[in-house]
């Protein structure tokens, strides 16, 4: 059966690059294992400012509002809310982090985004004091991939089955089992690492462990970010994550990992009541070496793709970029230069 594009993998990447070129009446097949991946996992947070330096995403203008659009427009075909509008409270570590947003308050880019603000809830402490962010909130990445793999299902368009990169033949004509695709995109998030074609890349996957539970406490109807996350789920339920690994590479929940959550929850949450865990999860985020994903084409096999390497903020940057790599495959439009990864086809691609 010859199709347009063979998307190999249902992470959060795979499933809305399949919904986009779908939505442009390209012949598409979806093929997943099935097994847990960093997307059902993660908490989809979606945040425009980050790290300890409080840097603005790049292109957040074009990329906050694909996103919103995106998943409003999902909403509207599923009939379900997938993308919560949530502000989020950044607690300020030390003095360096106080100077820093002192500065960024000051400049003008970040005029709407950030907000100092000295009133904290009751029971949480920060010596230093706290931000408030805007346009953040958090996406249902589990609830949403479900519904795409139900409607894939529906249409015929999905297989469940673990790709063997061996079964792929490349001559005379690009095949796998019973399908000729034009092309084969891999959105394979960490497995990408062990692909013949693409597993050269610099990747730098890191675990991450995440708690859902519920507290006798009270918790404020308001993200919070400290040295990890927490996202409140109503009714003293939360979830709570993530730590970063960068050596045991395996999808196994930790005693270890559990207990350093718990640990940095209750320093910052001293009065909260007792937090009972009902669910310890954990995943490998899809993560590159200079922070930027990798989309394109192979150098030596031109009908052989990737789009992946999203990493934590694959919630706000996949929508956007999806369109990006749709105009790409269909127009041969320019990828954006930092993260089409030409950058690496003479450094990281052998023969």
């Amino acid at each position: 059966m010859k199709i347009d594009v063979l998307i190999v993998g249902q992470g959060l990447a795979g499933s809305l690059l399949a919904w986009t070129l779908l939505r442009r009446r390209l012949r598409v097949v979806l093929v997943d294992d099935g097994r847990e991946s960093a997307s059902k996992v993660a908490a989809g947070l979606i945040n425009p400012i980050t790290g300890r330096r409080w840097v603005k995403a790049a292109y957040l203008s074009q990329m906050l509002p694909a996103a919103m659009s995106c998943y409003q427009a999902l909403a509207n075909h599923f009939g379900q809310a997938f993308f919560v509008e949530m502000p989020m409270l950044r607690l300020l570590r030390d003095e360096r982090d106080r100077q820093r947003v002192i500065a960024r308050l000051e400049d003008p880019i970040y005029e709407g985004f950030l907000t100092f603000d000295a009133t904290l809830p009751v029971g949480l402490r920060s010596p230093f004091g706290a931000v408030l962010q805007t346009s953040t909130g958090f996406l249902r990445t589990e609830a949403l991939l479900a519904r795409i793999r139900e409607a894939l299902l529906a249409m015929g368009v999905y297989r469940t089955a673990e790709l063997d990169c061996r079964q792929i033949a490349l001559e005379p004509e690009l095949r796998w089992r019973e399908l000729a695709p034009r092309r084969i995109v891999f959105c394979e998030g960490h497995r990408a690492r062990f692909n013949p074609w693409f597993g050269g890349l610099p990747f730098q996957p890191a675990k991450g462990e995440i708690l859902t539970g519920v507290t006798t406490g009270s918790l404020p109807e308001i993200m919070l970010n400290y040295r990890h996350w927490l996202v409140p789920l109503g009714d003293g339920g939360f979830k709570t994550g993530a730590t970063y690994d960068v050596e045991r590479l395996d999808a196994v929940p930790t005693e270890a990992g559990k207990q350093s959550l718990l640990a940095d929850l209750r320093a910052v949450y001293p009065a909260s009541a007792e937090f009972r865990i009902e669910q310890h999860r954990a995943g490998i985020r899809p993560a590159t070496l200079d922070k930027q994903p990798f989309m394109g084409c192979h150098p030596r096999y031109p009908n052989l793709y990737i789009f992946n390497g999203f990493g934590s903020k694959g919630s706000l940057t996949i929508p956007w970029l999806a369109e990006r790599f749709a105009d790409f495959l269909q127009q041969k439009a320019d990828l954006p230069a930092w993260c089409d990864v030409s950058r690496y086809h003479d450094s990281h691609f052998p023969g």
